[in-house]
């Protein structure tokens, strides 16, 4: 699988499209509003640039994309107000995401984020607001050397450049699982590894002297050596690929062979490979957990998160509220833009994907939702050193 001209998510703004069922990301941004806000008003205080050019990796398209960038406009916005400036910087923006993401989308939309910043900020607000988009993968080079100011990515980083070598033995499975060998999982990490590293170095030549830099990634606790997160939103796929199997669909070598690039680190991991790799200093460490309900009533679209901590790795915050949660089906929708661009790469189009996921939303709904369900993130925020 050649993840760079594979990987992307359901275009359009379709049933199946990214756009209409990217809740849970947006839940996401919207839990790490504070982190970010932080980290922008201080690296505008620091530096104040009369152009603060940011990159948002893995960008996707949709009502997400342009979700960060109005927040943080809106922030320095704001920083100018309370210290009497007339005027705010001007703002250049780089929307990354791999060739096959839905940009056209995106471009099309300009004209209302435009308009919807002007009607937040009034007063005759002009964003000054420039975007260009960027095709290409985030463990090359993207950017001229430092020419960033703020690089942010939300649930991108999770994704590995290749499905790792050497996981024959990982039969049964589709990612990192409760049953995966150790042998799986190592080899998982170790291209997980290689690849974050790749990232960091990457971005700290890009990234001007004192920029900012926050990632957030679907991740684990350290004491777990399988993501839970992962479990409830990939394993009702592997459950429905092997009913594929058995009503004979589907040649179960095809399956065996099938395997995501996608790994969930923990705090430690992630900690441990931004101080060996040396570009930056860790401002903000910590996880968040969204929790994921039957109950519809439970679950609002408009909370936001509180931030568990985690151990002493992790800056503390207030606990979770059971504001801070997804209903199933807006889980069980979730699955379906991300996958099926893999799957059709893998299967071909003789696979039928209603098929596919009608079987994975039952799953989900009948099975994997019965259970105490959580999905942890991994927050960090830091800062590109001399």
């Amino acid at each position: 699988m050649e993840v760079a001209k594979v990987l992307h998510m359901n275009e359009g703004i379709g049933e199946a499209s990214y756009a209409k069922n990217s809740l849970l990301q947006q839940k996401v941004i919207l839990m790490t509003k504070s982190i970010r806000d932080e980290a922008i008003a201080a690296l505008y205080r620091s530096l104040s640039p009369e152009t603060i050019c940011i990159a948002d990796l893995g960008c996707s398209s949709g009502p997400n994309t342009f979700l960060v960038i109005s927040g943080l406009i809106k922030t320095i916005y704001e920083e100018c107000k309370s210290n009497g400036q007339k005027q705010s910087p001007e703002f250049h923006v780089f929307l990354n995401d791999l060739p096959g993401n839905d940009f056209n989308t995106i471009f099309r939309s300009l004209p209302a984020f435009y308009e919807d910043l002007r009607k937040q900020m009034g007063d005759g607000f002009d964003p000054n607001c420039f975007v260009t988009g960027v095709a290409g993968s985030f463990y090359t080079r993207l950017f001229p050397s430092q020419s960033l100011h703020f690089v942010h990515s939300s649930y991108s980083l999770h994704w590995i450049s290749q499905v790792p070598d050497g996981i024959e033995d990982n039969k049964g499975n589709i990612y990192v699982s409760r049953t995966s060998p150790t042998t799986v999982v190592k080899a998982y990490y170790e291209q997980y590894k290689r690849d974050f590293v790749t990232f960091l170095k990457y971005r700290s030549k890009e990234l001007v002297k004192g920029g900012r830099m926050i990632l957030t990634m679907l991740g684990r606790n350290n004491e777990g050596l399988y993501s839970k997160g992962c479990y409830y939103i990939v394993e009702p796929l592997a459950m429905a690929l092997k009913e594929l199997v058995e009503m004979g669909l589907i040649e179960e070598e095809k399956v065996n062979s099938f395997n995501i690039p996608i790994y969930h680190p923990s705090p430690a991991e992630v900690k441990y490979i931004v101080e060996k790799e040396g570009s930056f200093t860790i401002d903000v460490l910590e996880t968040s957990e969204l929790h994921i309900d039957v109950s519809d009533e439970t679950c609002n679209n408009t909370g936001r998160s509180g931030v568990q901590s985690d151990s002493h790795l992790c800056k503390d915050r207030k606990k979770a509220t059971p504001q801070d949660c997804i209903n199933s089906d807006n889980m069980a929708n979730s699955l379906r833009p991300v996958a099926e661009p893999l799957l059709v790469s893998h299967f071909g189009t003789e696979l039928n994907m209603d098929q596919v996921f009608n079987k994975c939303r039952e799953i989900f709904v009948n099975c994997i939702a019965k259970e105490k369900t959580t999905v942890t993130n991994v927050i960090i925020s830091m800062t590109k050193r001399n």
